[in-house]
């Protein structure tokens, strides 16, 4: 049995191998051939005692992520080989030095920056956590199809991702969503970007995904229809101006579906743009313009078109490459719909992106091409001496940012990420002239340095020699190469004064009988919650830290022998209330917050990025000053906090609250109907657990807007006021308040 099993598995292993030539984007020579079929021999030899969890062979994953790298990324032989070869280094005896030998110093060079990458611990602190992606990320500067393979990696990983632990399913997803798919995006690769943003929402939020999965399966049909009609409306006029074209339907991702659902706080059935449509027509380059406008005028002589939502990504393609013409369209029923129309080359750098973008250079080759790609995402990695996290955070900020185009005095057009300042056009141009700036005009009016730009305005720079940045120009400015070249000239000025401030603390804590050492200056940035000893050592130098301050530290440092015993006599306290929990429950509610695996009954804060209360699906993390606070699990911050800081984390559950109280913010909307206020106030106090704690209320123009704080015992009361609040006649909306 296990022989005829084996001889299946061989046949499934060779057919994998086919069609991942057969697949290819590239035009493959013999000699590719050749390399490709020498890298999958070496690799099923390599791997073939291994077994992934699922009980398959090992060998289908590296097959299944060089399938990925030769169709969907479009990359040739040296990259498909060096898919194959990925895990060969990192799991089994074979080094660097064999591939190089066997193959070429290329692809060796391809597996060592991808077994880099791999042999960074998962489980480590925050700090590492970000040094891992700022390594990665930096490996851009050495080959970008290092990080094309490893985003193709990715992405396998998350489609076989089920016979996984869920703590390691949550924690994969998160970093998924919070560095992998906005470097797909960045790269211009937006078919495995929404991939991995959909598998991420699977896996950090299973339910809402679940839900919305099933609503878009419940509504295919009448979807289908209603494409179908608005494409048989357009094909006839299409056909009699003799366009070649296809007409595609778009189903809006599952994660664009729940992000428009958050941002405008609406249920699925009031996404209004989940209808959309591609038209992909044949020309040559030349006329591709002319024929793009000719579609348009055709699209909008049938259906009315959004003024403020047309977007001309064809006469100033977007940094990535891509080009398209995006027209928003009134349709049938009074349902807006989303037209693309582009090119087949259009279409096949929108899909491809990096691969494309060169077959269509003069059939330059992908080696050639590499240097060119790499000058747009060159800017974000210049300074490597920056904190790890921040580092991240400023180049995460940066690739999925939309785009502006701005002019110079001179009429040379420019990109910027939207919100960009005038300060950040400054030093766009060129770092020396960031640095002078003394002020900005934007179309010949005088503005502030952080005055926001839009497309189409024209920008110029006064500067002076004289000028130098202060700390507040890194409020002014959200690029990362303006606050990098900002915070490098400041650093050097903080350096001096920081050490100036060294020697100052070290005097004045010997008035005050304390030693200076690393355990002192840990406590320190601790009791004046700052993040590093050098913010401590500047505040010295500067005179922000006064004597007073530094005597309550030692009288707080002289305390702390009281304090142990106080805790002490608080944790047996809790020690009891915790035994309790096993005692026969009274109550039917089962909303008391417990902590990890023996659910163990510790201090928190509740956060009030999200305000959590009982019931909502939550966990524990640990911060440094503020002992545990507790976010929601859809928290707009729950993400970075689970990709960068994993192993802070703690899983949390609510088991009973009956005594506890909670505050939650209601906003209400509605027609400013005659005696609204009294039936609200009386729905709420008198049918519900409920106590109003403030309640704000206006009307303008005949619309009603009313914020209302309330203490509830716990989720199920909050939804159950909700809906009671939804059926009061001119009521609207009923949303709950996140703060973010």
């Amino acid at each position: 049995m296990i022989e005829i099993d084996i001889e299946k598995e061989n046949k499934a292993i060779a057919q994998e191998y086919k069609e991942l030539l057969r697949i290819s984007y590239q035009t493959l020579s013999p000699t590719d051939k050749k390399l490709i079929r020498k890298a999958f021999d070496v690799a099923v030899d390599a791997h073939k005692e291994q077994r992934r969890k699922s009980g398959e062979a090992y060998i289908f994953h590296p097959i299944a992520v060089a399938k990925i790298v030769a169709s969907e990324i479009g990359l040739g032989a040296t990259s498909i080989a060096a898919a194959l070869l990925h895990d060969v280094v990192e799991d089994t005896p074979m080094t660097v030095e064999d591939i190089e030998r066997l193959f070429n110093p290329k692809v060796a060079q391809l597996v060592e920056g991808l077994t880099k990458i791999s042999l960074v611990q998962k489980d480590l602190n925050a700090s590492m956590q970000a040094e891992n992606f700022r390594k990665m990320i930096l490996t851009l500067n050495d080959d970008v199809r290092v990080i094309l393979i490893k985003l193709a990696d990715r992405l396998h990983n998350m489609q076989t991702m089920d016979s996984m632990a869920e703590y390691k399913q949550t924690k994969i997803a998160s970093e998924t969503l919070y560095i992998y798919a906005p470097l797909a995006h960045r790269l211009g690769l937006y078919n495995i970007k929404t991939k991995l943003e959909d598998l991420g929402l699977k896996y950090t939020e299973p339910a809402v995904y679940n839900d919305i999965v099933s609503k878009i399966r419940e509504t295919k049909e009448e979807q289908d229809a209603y494409i179908k009609d608005i494409s048989d409306v357009l094909k006839k006029s299409l056909d009699n101006e003799g366009i070649d074209y296809v007409i595609k339907g778009r189903p809006k991702s599952i994660y664009s579906i729940r992000r428009k659902m958050r941002a405008q706080n609406v249920s699925f059935d009031e996404v209004y743009d989940k209808f959309a449509l591609r038209i992909v027509y044949k020309s040559d380059q030349h006329d591709e313009k002319f024929v793009a406008w000719k579609i348009y005028s055709i699209v909008t002589d049938h259906y009315r078109p959004s003024p403020s939502r047309l977007r001309d990504w064809i006469s100033s393609p977007k940094s990535t490459g891509y080009e398209a013409l995006h027209i928003t369209v009134m349709g049938p029923k009074g349902r807006w719909v989303e037209v693309q129309v582009r090119s087949e080359r259009m279409d096949e750098i929108a899909e491809k992106g990096y691969a494309a973008h060169y077959k269509y250079k003069n059939g330059a080759t992908e080696e050639s091409g590499l240097d060119v790609w790499l000058n747009l995402l060159r800017e974000a990695l210049e300074n490597q001496e920056t904190n790890a996290v921040d580092f991240v955070e400023d180049f995460k900020m940066n690739l999925y940012s939309k785009e502006i185009f701005v002019f110079t005095p001179k009429g040379e057009i420019k990109s910027l990420p939207k919100g960009a300042t005038s300060l950040d056009f400054a030093f766009s141009i060129h770092s020396e002239i960031g640095i002078k700036t003394r002020g900005t005009r934007v179309n010949g009016r005088l503005v502030p340095l952080n005055h926001e730009l839009k497309s189409g305005d024209q920008v110029e720079v006064i500067t002076s020699a004289n000028q130098k940045p202060t700390v507040n120009w890194l409020e002014y400015v959200t690029t990362s190469r303006a606050k990098t070249k900002i915070k490098n000239v400041l650093n050097e000025n903080t350096k001096k004064i920081a050490e100036e401030g060294k020697e100052l603390l070290t005097r004045k804590l010997r008035h005050l009988k304390i030693t200076i050492n690393e355990q002192v200056i840990n406590e320190l940035v601790n009791f004046f919650k700052l993040k590093t000893s050098l913010d401590l050592f500047y505040r010295v130098g500067i005179g922000a830290i006064e004597n007073q301050q530094l005597k309550d530290y030692a009288a707080q440092k002289s305390n702390t022998f009281i304090n142990f015993f106080k805790n002490k006599i608080k944790r047996n306290k809790e020690t009891t209330a915790a035994e309790d929990i096993h005692k026969p429950v009274m109550s039917s509610n089962y909303d008391m917050l417990v902590f990890g695996t023996e659910h163990d009954k510790l201090d928190y804060k509740l956060s009030p990025c999200c305000n959590p209360i009982p019931g909502d699906d939550v966990f524990g993390f640990v911060t440094i000053n503020e002992g545990i606070k507790v976010h929601k699990k859809d928290c707009p911050n729950a993400i970075g906090m689970q990709s960068n800081y994993a192993y802070r984390i703690m899983s949390a559950k609510w088991i009973d609250s009956s005594q506890e109280e909670f505050k939650a913010i209601i906003n209400i909307t509605g027609m400013d109907v005659l005696g609204l206020t009294n039936q609200l106030t009386r729905v709420i106090s008198n049918n519900m657990s409920v106590n109003i704690q403030s309640i704000s209320l206006s009307t303008d123009a005949g619309i009603f807007h009313g914020q209302i704080a309330v203490i509830v015992q716990n989720n199920t009361i909050l939804k159950k006021m909700i809906n009671a609040i939804k059926k009061i006649d001119g009521v609207d909306k009923v949303t709950r308040e996140y703060r973010t």
